[in-house]
């Protein structure tokens, strides 16, 4: 029986929020109507899962979850608005150490509860297992990087960069926060980014990525040139793929496909690059994120000469995604959150020098 806290100041948010859950099998839920009240069960209820309201009078959703995670560590759930305010605290709550979010429902509770009432469930079971505060792995040396390929030669005599593909789920915000700013703002090649995300948050989140690091970020919205020392964020509840504008490699977001379960699709944006770049030069990097979006597609990159990393179990939240690519032998490391920006700058470093000597 997973034991899970729904806490809201509207009497009729708790209400509905907790039949939904009650109406399940396998679910005991208690309700409290701020922070305060909250702080108080999640050490009398003990509940594995923890649903937070963000906008709570005494004790707002944000305070709450920092003395969560300071006290007694446990997976929460920020349940959050759709308002570009609302997404930028959420994110920050994610950053603080929350598992995940739903979108608060709109207008009539009861008929937008039927909305995300899947969502919700899925989310709450995930949560019940995922890994909080995953401590750091053991950070094994790295072997030898793989000889770099010849880079490929533009009219004007300089050299096209290879590409950088981060696939990212549940999770995935705090990851990318580790990660990203510890990439140097003269990496020679561009990142491309597929975090599982709505739209409503993709292009606050780059914002809040671009003030972190030295590398610029930004959201892709309109077909965008593909430049070293630049992370590109596909737009939420669409995809990005990689195309060739007047030869030259361009993002670019498509309408979501039908034939893929999670967006933005890392499966459709990894295929999209292979199309037009060598796997060689390719860097695939499947971190935290329930399920197996983009696993097939690096797997197979990696087996024409693609050099790939999977987040390892220690430090991913939900270690889904990296697990389906280790499982079908597509990593060639298992690291750390933490190590892995260095062997990204460690693999481009080698290839820099193989270059000009």
């Amino acid at each position: 029986m997973t034991r899970v806290l729904v806490v809201d100041d509207s009497a009729l948010m708790r209400r509905h929020l907790a039949q939904l859950l009650q109406q399940q099998p396998g679910f005991e839920v208690r309700t409290a109507r701020n922070g305060a009240e909250a702080l108080e069960l999640v050490e009398a209820f003990d509940p594995q899962v923890v649903t937070l309201d963000v906008n709570m009078p005494e004790m707002d959703g944000i305070t709450c979850l920092s003395r969560i995670m300071v006290g007694s560590p446990r997976a929460v759930i920020m349940v959050s608005s759709i308002t570009e305010k609302g997404a930028e605290t959420t994110l920050q709550a994610l950053s603080l150490g929350a598992i995940d979010f739903v979108q608060k429902p709109g207008g009539t509770i009861s008929l937008s509860l039927d909305e995300i009432a899947a969502q919700l469930v899925a989310k709450v079971r995930m949560a019940a297992g995922a890994r909080v505060r995953g401590r750091a792995g053991v950070v094994k040396p790295p072997p030898p990087a793989p000889a770099p390929p010849p880079a490929r030669m533009m009219k004007d005599g300089t050299t096209e960069p290879g590409l950088v593909i981060l696939g990212v789920s549940t999770g995935g915000p705090s990851v990318l926060e580790t990660i990203l700013p510890a990439l140097p703002a003269t990496l020679p090649w561009p990142v491309l980014v597929a975090q599982h995300m709505p739209s409503s948050f993709t292009g606050v989140f780059a914002r809040r990525l671009d003030a972190l690091c030295a590398i610029h970020v930004q959201e892709v919205r309109a077909p965008t040139p593909l430049l070293g020392g630049n992370v590109y964020i596909a737009r939420g509840d669409a995809d990005m793929i990689v195309a060739r504008r007047g030869g030259v490699l361009t993002a670019m977001s498509v309408p979501a496909s039908e034939q893929h379960a999670w967006h933005p699709s890392v499966t459709r944006l990894v295929e999209s690059a292979a199309e037009h770049v060598p796997a060689d030069r390719l860097i695939g990097v499947q971190l935290t994120g329930m399920g197996d979006d983009g696993a097939e597609a690096m797997a197979r990159c990696h087996r024409r000469g693609m050099r790939t990393i999977a987040q390892d179990a220690d430090s991913s939240a939900v270690f889904g995604m990296p697990h389906e690519l280790i499982r079908r032998a597509g990593a060639n490391l298992v690291l750390a959150s933490d190590a892995i920006a260095g062997q990204i700058a460690t693999w481009l470093a080698s290839n820099r020098r193989a270059h000009a000597s």
